[in-house]
């Protein structure tokens, strides 16, 4: 195998070895948003049966002068 051949398919390896590197990268940064939208929403779930269980509390303010 020449010198030329050699250099080309190790470019051509490093460029898919890039390219793997960032469509992990991707996969990565999705994944971490769909892990927060997961916990807004069980934290709002929690909120809202919090709320059913005891729908009075919160609701109003006793003020008297």
């Amino acid at each position: 195998m020449d010198i030329a051949a050699m250099s080309i398919m190790l470019s051509q390896a490093k460029v898919q070895q890039q390219a793997s590197i960032s469509v992990m990268n991707m996969v990565r940064d999705i994944g971490q948003t769909q892990m927060k939208d997961i916990v807004q929403m069980a934290q709002q779930n929690t909120k809202m049966m919090e709320q059913s269980v005891t729908p009075h509390i919160g609701k109003g303010i006793d003020v008297s002068l």
